[in-house]
């Protein structure tokens, strides 16, 4: 029996990339830095700022200081308008949370409560975990366990909805049962739409 969906944000509750690609270029026009390379864009989707700061920067520390202190002062809203949900979420995400609780668990971080008023889901969410809660970033599974955790359930009833493949690691690292979406990722169950995921979810449950 599953008790909580959690879920990931970007690249499964909606596309980011444009969104994403856009906030880092700001950031690094700021600093005089080259735009993202095409690889640099298709890690935004899924890593952490930090972790897309220090794959840019390397080891050097005052140049990602730079680019957190830049990133922490720009102004959100016109980024999350680049953001591209395939439907209006919370009606469908309330009509899950009929069955389950309904959990986020994300590389975002400051983002997070501005991004959950933007997408008109605040009260959706039983539990929510992101790199802000001074946690590894995925794919280390402390974000799904913080998740689990503030959920009140148990591992065993719990499963992760990604996109990615540090997602799927996160979720087999953490304990948990684990649905792909879409082509970034391999896992035993893949689902093509998040209008898929009732069904899917009525197939794992039942397991």
């Amino acid at each position: 029996m599953l008790d909580l969906v959690i879920f990931d944000a970007d690249g499964v509750l909606f596309e980011s990339g444009d969104s994403n690609t856009a906030y880092y270029n700001a950031i690094f026009k700021t600093l005089g830095e080259p735009p993202l390379s095409p690889e640099e864009e298709r890690l935004g989707v899924f890593l952490s700022a930090k972790q897309v700061f220090e794959h840019r920067a390397g080891s050097d520390q005052e140049r990602i200081r730079r680019m957190h202190e830049v990133g922490a002062q720009l102004d959100f809203t016109p980024f999350f308008h680049l953001l591209n949900p395939p439907f209006e979420l919370r009606p469908f995400l309330l009509e899950i949370k009929t069955r389950h609780k309904i959990g986020l668990a994300t590389n975002r971080s400051v983002t997070v409560p501005s991004l959950i008023d933007h997408l008109n889901l605040a009260g959706v969410f039983d539990a929510i975990a992101c790199t802000q809660d001074n946690v590894r970033p995925k794919p280390a599974p402390d974000i799904v366990n913080l998740c689990i955790e503030r959920a009140g359930v148990r591992k065993d009833a719990a499963i992760y909805v990604g996109d990615s493949e540090i997602d799927y690691i996160a979720a087999q690292t953490a304990g948990v049962k684990f649905i792909g979406l879409g082509d970034r990722v391999k896992s035993p169950t893949v689902i093509e739409r998040l209008h898929d995921l009732p069904a899917a979810l009525e197939r794992v449950g039942a397991l």
